[in-house]
């Protein structure tokens, strides 16, 4: 269960740094895809539980760092959450 990072681009042209506990990261979200804002958040969340669910599976407890990147993507997604046309792009896996 390799951990990585990801790198997104929001829709002010900023970027940041993701963490996951693995790689199955790269099976939700598809590297220079233009994500609809709400879509990106859900698929993040959905791909960092279940990241976090298979490190609880092997050493008995869930990623914290990956609930803190779940809170984080939702809290910067918070500054588009008015714009229908915000996308997110996924960079660079790391």
């Amino acid at each position: 269960m390799p951990e990585m990072n990801f790198r997104v681009r929001w829709p002010d042209d900023s970027t940041s740094v993701c963490y996951s506990p693995s790689s199955t990261i790269r099976d939700a979200l598809k590297l220079h895809h233009a994500y609809p804002l709400s879509e990106f958040v859900a698929a993040s969340r959905a791909a960092l539980e279940h990241a976090s669910e298979r490190v609880a599976a092997k050493y008995g407890w869930g990623c914290g760092h990956a609930s803190a990147q779940i809170r984080e993507i939702e809290t910067t997604a918070q500054r588009w959450a008015n714009d229908p046309q915000a996308t997110v792009t996924v960079v660079a896996f790391e």
